[in-house]
């Protein structure tokens, strides 16, 4: 695709179920997860990951249950979560798929605050981000499903203050009445300088960037000495035609003695586990929320993922399919 992803982009197409052989497993899907990061996988180029062929089926997080299996780990009725792409059934030999405890959270939250995005806000916070109590910590993306768990996370860990850029008064009352955060600044009606350094008197010691762009820009001009900022995602720029803007006031770096880094999910895999039991034990107490939108059909996909690149979602946005 050119420029912002669409319907004609994507095509629909009907096969037989396969059979799985030895030391497979076939998976019915019941949710897909839609992310942003889905649109940089249709691009050409060196990244994190080889880009999605032409006629190839698109590559996507999701979670199901096993119908048949002839792999020693998994049984017939297990629910499991894999990258098994944007269809109604996946066939795998295993890797990368792990079992989920459906009497700890329904299935989409494992898309969500308990999958990849909530493991991302986990580790990029913490790990990339560095986050000590009492430190100020700004979230853009506020409402999505990173930016979501990333802001609440700092409120459990003792940040002394969270504030939350998101768009729109709907998404800006979601953010700081029922995640708790702080504050949180409507990019799309206030001005965010003013409101930066009226919420962050202290300036910001952790920037966990969503968005890029110039809300980016504006942030680097607020940073605290020593601060430290997270890049996890840039989806003002996944869409832009001419090329992703890079910062202009990358200069405040230094003049802060800050750095930023970015990071993949993947980097932590070996940690997982603890990760998700520990946000589990929060989701459990009712310390951690969680929200999830939910579309419907599997050929609905496409414009389901264009709501990611509107900004027409709050909470993590998956697709149900095989009839949920």
């Amino acid at each position: 695709p050119d420029g912002m992803v669409k319907r004609e982009d994507f095509d629909y197409v009907e096969e037989a179920v396969p059979e799985p052989g030895d030391g497979e497993l076939l998976v019915q899907i019941q949710y897909i997860s839609l992310d942003p990061a889905m649109r940089g996988w249709m691009n050409e180029g060196r990244s994190y990951v080889p880009p999605v062929g032409l006629g190839e089926v698109m590559r996507a997080g999701g979670v199901g249950r096993v119908v048949k299996s002839n792999h020693p780990e998994f049984a017939e009725g297990d629910h499991v979560t894999g990258i098994f792409g944007v269809q109604e059934y996946a066939l795998s030999d295993g890797g990368g798929v792990f079992k989920v405890d459906t009497d700890l959270a329904p299935l989409p939250t494992f898309l969500g605050t308990l999958g990849m995005t909530g493991l991302t806000a986990y580790f990029g916070l913490l790990d990339v981000g560095e986050m000590k109590e009492g430190d100020t910590v700004v979230v853009s993306g506020a409402a999505g499903a990173v930016g979501m768990v990333a802001g609440q996370v700092a409120k459990i860990k003792g940040a002394g203050r969270v504030v939350g850029i998101a768009g729109g008064p709907e998404k800006c009352a979601f953010v700081v009445d029922e995640l708790g955060f702080d504050a949180c600044i409507d990019y799309k009606n206030d001005d965010i300088r003013g409101k930066l350094k009226e919420y962050c008197p202290d300036r910001v010691d952790v920037y966990f960037d969503n968005v890029g762009g110039d809300i980016l820009d504006m942030v680097l001009l607020r940073l605290a000495h020593g601060a430290r900022v997270v890049l996890c995602g840039a989806i003002s720029q996944y869409n832009a035609a001419g090329g992703m803007k890079g910062p202009a006031n990358y200069m405040m770096l230094l003049v802060n003695r800050a750095r930023m880094q970015g990071f993949l999910v993947f980097d932590y895999a070996s940690r997982y586990g603890q990760a998700a039991r520990e946000m589990g034990g929060w989701l459990k107490e009712g310390k951690l929320k969680t929200r999830e939108e939910v579309e419907h059909g599997l050929d609905a996909f496409p414009d389901a993922l264009l709501k990611l690149f509107r900004g027409e979602n709050t909470g993590k946005l998956v697709l149900a399919v095989n009839g949920d």
